[in-house]
């Protein structure tokens, strides 16, 4: 093998084993590509605003080199060559990337993974001409099997990271850092950091890694949770030509603070006819009918029972439970995955939540960036997420939806408005000003009578001697930045440096002064 094609493979099998959603990606492909790069808009990969109908030019570019070298090597072993040892796993990594981007990325997302995906045709096609030339490319002096097990788990690895790719497209939007470093943080709870070990043990064992999500209200933890737990490894029969599931039938959603502990412990672990009042047949709970490959999400986790932390830590730690009215052990087979907005610190201090459940929720933690932390890294994102949610609102009029009401938001709300209630206050004030042209927004709602309250009910502790002087700037910087809604007004008013006010500004406690004192 000629020193050129082992360093393409190199490179290469690098690039393929990188979090495509890191900023880092960019920088091997340019790397790889020398002058063929194309300079891209974006710090990282992302699918932008508007659905992407190809490949990017760069990922062309470096498929076409991967089936170069693949075949140059596959030449040069026919002629009695011989893999070096220590590129025979590279070699693997190189052949795969050529496999995913030559047949499966090509089929649309819709056909292969969704609700356009009725007969298995699209499945089947993709199937049979990925393994005839699985058994092509691997055919290289028996280094490699090419048994059709070995050929069936890697097209289904490949599917989901196909399928991973486009979820985290669709439900995490945003071009700023803190938006790109959440859809790698995402990449990094379905595959984890290696995906030569997800390959080889991982992608049977990861679902037994719960995840939580944590993060102000408004910042899109269910659409984490849901590109997550869509995510999961489903297994490909190689005798029917079918995936063993469909991507419907893998997330169950559960919002706790919606229900009663009776319905929530009913509605999760089932119950036995006759268990309460109203059972009069057996019902199997979301733990049952979750299959191996799919997963529970248990949204304001912190809003859950302690009678009920104790059933679920159970599930969590033994993977066990039982129905209502039952004593027959079951088995949960999938993955859990919880949101909460609270401290869950200062849940466990206050005896609200118990800590060993807390450290067998979080054994993956992904924490969502507020839409004030967006903008201040990438202002231009404000444009292109309304401009998202004025599609779902207005569809072809979307573009003039959000000119006019993005001028109304720089004339009447600012460049520093703090959107506390983030994308869903966003979605709020885009609906609102489609409605009646105005949006109000919580703070101007208040009511003294209620600010008063509030302030003396925050103050309390101080009357006590009990707060301390970094919780009481943590609290007082937050108050102020809540009524005046800039990081500059309240270091102007505080006579601080701008930089400590948003670094003390509290957004979980920023909320609560916002509901607490809004007219709501």
């Amino acid at each position: 093998m000629n020193p050129k094609d082992a360093n393409t493979i190199t490179a290469i099998s690098a690039l393929a084993n990188c979090n495509p959603f890191s900023p880092d990606r960019f920088s091997m492909e340019k790397e790889i590509l020398g002058r063929q790069f194309e300079p891209e808009e974006s710090i990282a990969w992302n699918r932008r605003f508007d659905s992407l109908t190809s490949d990017r030019p760069n990922v062309i570019k470096l498929t076409e080199m991967s089936a170069s070298v693949v075949a140059r090597v596959r030449k040069s072993v026919a002629g009695g060559a011989m893999i070096p040892a220590e590129l025979k796993s590279a070699y693997w990594d190189v052949a795969t990337y050529l496999l995913l981007y030559k047949h499966i990325t090509p089929v649309r997302y819709e056909q292969f993974h969704g609700s356009e995906r009725s007969s298995g045709k699209v499945v089947a096609a993709t199937w049979q001409s990925f393994y005839e030339e699985y058994r092509q490319i691997f055919d290289v002096g028996g280094l490699f099997p090419l048994d059709m097990k070995a050929a069936a788990h890697l097209f289904a690895c490949l599917s989901q990271v196909h399928r991973a790719f486009f979820n985290i497209f669709d439900f995490i939007l945003g071009d700023s850092l803190p938006i790109a470093r959440l859809r790698a943080k995402v990449w990094e709870s379905i595959f984890s950091c290696d995906l030569g070990r997800y390959h080889r043990s991982l992608y049977s064992r990861m679902r037994n890694l719960a995840t939580l999500v944590t993060g102000p209200s408004g910042t899109g933890k269910e659409l984490v949770a849901r590109a997550v737990g869509m995510s999961q490894y489903i297994p490909f029969n190689p005798g029917s030509e079918a995936f063993e599931a469909v991507d419907e039938t893998i997330f169950f959603p559960l919002n706790l603070s919606a229900l009663s502990p009776t319905l929530i412990e009913s509605e999760l672990f089932g119950h036995h006819r006759g268990a309460f009042t109203g059972a009069v047949d057996d019902r199997v709970g979301w733990l049952e009918a979750c299959p191996s490959h799919g997963a529970v999400f248990l949204d304001e986790i912190g809003e859950l029972d302690p009678a009920l932390q104790v059933k679920l830590l159970r599930v969590v730690q033994e993977r066990k439970y039982c129905r209502l009215g039952e004593s027959k052990e079951r088995e949960f087979k999938g993955k859990i995955i919880s949101a909460t907005n609270r401290d869950l610190f200062e849940e466990i201090k206050a005896g609200r939540f118990r800590e060993d459940f807390y450290f067998r929720l979080c054994s993956d933690r992904i924490q969502t960036p507020s839409l004030r932390e967006q903008l201040d890294d990438k202002p231009s994102d404000l444009k292109a997420l309304a401009l998202s949610i004025a599609k779902r609102l207005s569809g072809d009029d979307a573009e003039q939806l959000v000119a006019e009401a993005l001028g109304w938001i720089d004339a009447n709300l600012g460049d520093d408005y703090p959107w506390s209630g983030n994308i869903r206050e966003l979605e709020q004030c885009i609906s609102s000003y489609m409605i009646r042209r105005e949006y109000v927004p919580a703070k101007t709602l208040r009511s003294k009578a209620n600010g008063d309250a509030v302030l003396a009910e925050w103050l309390h502790p101080v009357s006590k001697c009990t707060m301390t002087a970094e919780d009481l700037l943590r609290r007082y910087c937050t108050r102020v930045y809540a009524d005046l809604g800039s990081y500059e007004k309240t270091a102007s008013v505080l006579k601080l440096d701008r930089r400590t006010v948003k670094a003390k500004v509290d957004p979980v406690l920023l909320e609560e002064f916002q509901v607490m004192t809004s007219g709501r």
